[in-house]
């Protein structure tokens, strides 16, 4: 069995947090592990293989992630990805994972960001799944409801057959489906032979699996897939419950009690914490929020000191860049907040401060109109492109590891807490021939900062 993880989509219910460069999968929100980490932990007890299709802006974040948590993982595990250009949604990105496997190859299809706590049940429903896909059955698993939830898809079922799908209803229609005890939660996971969900695609869906099929002949294989961006926007972009699963009249449905969550809005990130005495949900990075006569709120700060006096039921969050404070009983008008944003041109929605590329990360500390602050780390053995910029100035100040630095024809090493100048207009390139990360502060001075001020000559990762 091969375990395909999903891992598009923005979270826009969960700004700040969640941003377009670094989305909530990738995020730390109830556990010590990010929601792609815990997925990848949780079902590499299942399998030791794994399928990763995510936007090819987010590659090097799941690089980082699953190298974190490599320690943990089978020592012959297999991972492989799939790279979208551009996303469109499930129908093609599990499409194209079931193009890529064995044809007779058992395929566990997974969401990246649900948080799921019942890993016995998990287990047993899995293997439920397998059975029937073993039988040429498509297999959907279905949530027993424990509320009236107006934000997910139901399934009408009977016994182990799949009768309809309903999208989201409105809450008079949720109380009736809960109450009806014939409906499950959609949970967006499905388990079927490569080949069974193929003939399906061919049947109800060909007008997706046509372009999908040019699309993935025509993707370079030699380390990763990447699916080329013209191929991929001819794709119809669709959700496979659209394209194929409403369709199907032979579906199976394995009704699962995992203590699950899709973890969509800050209410339900509230309903998953651990909770104080007075029914507060708080988690913090470093330093631990104060709440004095206060309740039924949560609060979810980064560096600063975050302080609740005499409030009730509401949701803080505090970020490097923005605060939002919201009633927490309308999280989910947070979407509403990301268009105001985006419709002002801001962007708060896109960016995040900490940024990963192919040979570390970057994170913006302060940033004006004509100067920027960065905290900058190279991972051992790696570098970055020679470059050279046209607006700005640049100094670095090591502060551990050493850093190889390349100004011109001169090259030199700079040692923790000596710093270096590069003007502008000169090449440059920064490697870390150590054993150890290298940690440094760049400033940038100049009278335009963006990154697009760089021209390479050369660059290990084939960058343009």
């Amino acid at each position: 069995m091969i375990n395909v993880i999903l891992c598009g989509g923005n979270g826009t219910r969960l700004w700040p947090l969640s941003r377009t460069h670094m989305p909530k999968q990738f995020t730390q929100l109830v556990s010590e592990y990010s929601l792609f980490q815990d997925t990848v932990l949780r079902n590499s007890k299942l399998t030791s293989k794994f399928l990763i299709v995510c936007n090819e802006e987010h590659y090097f974040i799941a690089l980082d992630q699953i190298d974190e948590i490599k320690p943990l993982l089978p020592k012959n595990v297999e991972v492989e990805f799939i790279l979208e250009s551009v996303g469109r949604n499930t129908a093609a990105a599990i499409i194209i994972a079931s193009l890529h496997v064995q044809a007779n190859e058992i395929v566990f299809v997974t969401p990246s960001d649900h948080s799921i706590k019942n890993i016995k049940n998990y287990k047993k429903s899995v293997s439920k799944a397998v059975e029937f896909a073993q039988d040429e059955s498509i297999t959907l698993f279905g949530i027993v409801p424990t509320y009236a939830e107006t934000g997910y898809g139901y399934i009408k079922a009977k016994d182990e057959n799949v009768e309809a799908f309903y999208e989201k209803p409105t809450l008079e229609n949720a109380h009736k489906y809960v109450n009806s005890n014939k409906f499950l939660w959609n949970s967006g996971m499905f388990c079927f032979k490569a080949s069974t969900l193929l003939n399906s695609v061919r049947e109800f869906a060909l007008d997706i699996y046509e372009p999908a099929i040019y699309a993935y002949s025509s993707s370079k294989t030699k380390q990763v897939i990447r699916i080329n961006k013209e191929l991929m926007e001819d794709i119809p972009s669709l959700s496979i419950d659209v394209a194929v699963m409403e369709n199907c009249h032979d579906l199976k449905v394995v009704p699962s009690d995992l203590d699950w969550s899709d973890l969509g809005s800050f209410c339900s990130i509230y309903k998953a914490l651990d909770k104080d005495e007075n029914n507060n949900a708080v988690k913090y990075k470093e330093t631990k929020p104060l709440l004095i006569n206060s309740k039924d709120n949560l609060v979810i700060s980064n560096s600063k000191k975050v302080v609740l006096v005499e409030v009730e039921n509401l949701a803080v969050v505090d970020t490097p860049d923005a605060l939002l404070l919201i009633n927490k009983d309308k999280t989910q008008d947070v979407k509403d907040v990301v268009a105001q944003l985006v419709q002002e041109g801001s962007t708060l929605p896109i960016d995040n401060p900490l940024v990963h590329r192919p040979w570390g990360t970057y994170n913006v500390m302060e940033e004006k109109s004509n100067y920027k602050f960065k905290t900058i780390v190279v991972k051992p053995k790696k570098r970055l492109s020679l470059q050279k910029h046209f607006h700005r100035n640049e100094h670095w100040i090591v502060l551990s590891g050493t850093a190889t630095v390349t100004i011109g024809k001169e090259k030199k090493l700079v040692r923790a807490n000596e710093s270096v100048y590069i003007p502008m207009g000169k090449k440059h390139r920064l490697e870390n021939e150590g054993k150890i990360d290298l940690v440094l502060i760049e400033v940038q001075v100049g009278e335009y900062l963006e990154e697009d001020d760089i021209v390479r000559y050369e660059d290990d990762f084939k960058r343009d």
